[in-house]
């Protein structure tokens, strides 16, 4: 197998997925929390992602530039990323009264609840390694 051969699509590893407790308030009918699925995304995925939360505004000289919405790229990035419970699902959605994921999971979640997610959502999509670290493995 030549080096080249290591990075075909058939020998890349698949999606990770790894479970996660976000809350202790939603428990099963024992009495334990329920753990949520969040799994990684590609970059394609992530740049659709960001693509949908860029609009056009006006810059200097009225020329339109891009613009991201940082909150609103994160909520589309996590309601992507998480695969149980379905952010989806219509009944779930009526039940806390919003439509659409990113509204679903702000009022499900408490603030801080929400921001320990975020960095879990972030860790799982290789968004938790500073720059330097990587410039270091590179070196080594």
């Amino acid at each position: 197998m030549s080096e080249l051969s290591l990075f075909f699509a058939q020998n890349a590893a698949a999606e990770m997925s790894e479970d996660f407790i976000v809350s202790d308030r939603f428990k099963d009918k024992d009495g334990a929390p329920v753990a949520w699925k969040i799994r990684s995304m590609s970059e394609a995925e992530n740049e659709e992602i960001r693509r949908s939360a860029t609009r056009l505004v006006k810059g200097k000289n009225g020329m339109k530039v891009p613009e991201t919405s940082p909150e609103e790229y994160m909520a589309k990035l996590v309601v992507a990323s998480i695969v149980f419970p379905d952010l989806k699902n219509a009944e779930l959605q009526k039940s806390y009264g919003v439509l659409g994921g990113e509204q679903l999971i702000k009022k499900m979640l408490l603030s801080g609840e929400y921001a320990v997610l975020v960095q879990k959502v972030q860790k799982v999509n290789g968004f938790d390694r500073d720059i330097n670290e990587l410039v270091e493995d590179v070196k080594n």
